[in-house]
């Protein structure tokens, strides 16, 4: 039996990774990295072809890898997953892939990972699946009627498949904003969002003021409630490659509409607009179905946590969910879960 499995080779799973190996657990004999993927990358590896290093929010260095320097023109999907890559082989690190972790079952003194590649067992487990693989769609009334084509984020591969159409893009993101840009050069587009965008500027992101987004994000999944996407609590930003897209009006958010229709949609007052692709940028759900026999969330629906242990099993880590979702949030809590898992494991034997 393994020490400890880690689910998910993304930022969050690479850094528990690191610093587990860091705190003696032996590559492969106690730890290892089960990755879904054929590739290094996490979900890098699958973002559209026209998000450029310039378009990025930054990304955080590894532990003990600084990110190395890249072009404004470099492709996310392709420099992200190459320093990924190297990382691993770097440090040598326990991962395996492609392996799909299908279900997680308690038995005797740990768990039982069903796999795309046979049973693992550990005494303990570091989930860091993220959210790419759980696209959110909503429903809305006549959504099976529609005759146009529907994709979301995770499907788009760039603006020129679009050209030359009227794109309705849904929701009130980053993704949204950013994809309204470049859509906007060669389609014609409409914006709609549940609420009124919050933009906000440079200016307002203070270090006072990302402590206090992290210490809104942490109360919700300390008591048990699903997280909530980041620009829910932050606002919107609005980067300079994104102005002349303000300058022609691009930003003109609309309200929800009330019905899909075969050809467009319609709002409450009964106005219609034609639409030929409807883009849903409506975000992602944390990928969790596979510790469904666990029995881990609450009648709220989130899964209460202790830091990044869960309430109900203080075995079970989940890095790279709530308020560690993102990459510097991913990166502390390896360290944590790694601290936690090695003290908690060496008193167990003791």
């Amino acid at each position: 039996m393994l020490e400890v499995a880690v689910i998910g080779a993304g930022q969050a799973g690479l850094s528990a990774a690191y610093h587990l190996v860091r705190l003696g657990f032996t590559p492969y004999d106690e730890v290892v990295v089960l990755d879904r993927n054929p590739a290094p990358g996490g979900a890098w590896q699958h973002r559209w072809d026209s998000l450029t290093m310039h378009d990025v929010h930054g990304i955080a260095n590894l532990p003990g890898v600084p990110v190395p320097p890249s072009a404004d023109t470099e492709r996310a999907n392709a420099f992200v997953p190459a320093y990924f890559a190297d990382y691993e082989q770097r440090f040598d690190l326990p991962v395996v892939r492609p392996v799909a972790v299908e279900s997680v079952h308690e038995i005797a003194h740990g768990f039982e990972l069903q796999t795309s590649k046979g049973v693992y067992s550990a005494a303990a487990l570091v989930n860091a699946t993220g959210t790419w693989d759980r696209p959110f769609i909503p429903w809305y009334p006549g959504i099976e009627t529609f005759k146009g084509r529907q994709l979301h984020t995770a499907d788009y591969a760039g603006a020129a498949e679009l050209a030359g159409q009227h794109v309705l893009v849904v929701g009130g993101g980053a993704s949204a904003v950013q994809l309204l840009a470049e859509i906007s050069a060669v389609a014609t587009t409409t914006w709609v969002t549940r609420r009124p965008p919050e933009w906000r500027t440079g200016d307002d992101f203070t270090p006072e003021y990302g402590r206090q987004v992290v210490a809104r994000v942490e109360e919700r999944v300390r008591a048990g409630l699903p997280p909530r996407s980041v620009v829910s609590v932050t606002g919107l930003h609005l980067r300079p490659q994104e102005q002349a897209a303000w300058d022609r009006g691009v930003y003109t958010r609309h309200p929800m509409f009330t019905r899909i229709t075969p050809d467009g949609v319609e709002w409450a007052d009964g106005r219609h607009e034609h639409v030929d692709t409807i883009l849903w940028a409506t975000g992602f759900r944390a990928d969790l179905a596979h510790l469904a026999p666990l029995h881990l969330r609450e009648p709220s629906g989130g899964i209460r946590m202790n830091g990044t242990a869960t309430a109900a099993d203080p075995r079970i880590h989940l890095v790279g969910y709530g308020p560690s979702a993102s990459t510097i949030g991913a990166n502390r809590a390896g360290f944590t879960a790694a601290r936690a898992l090695r003290d908690l494991l060496k008193s167990q034997a003791a």
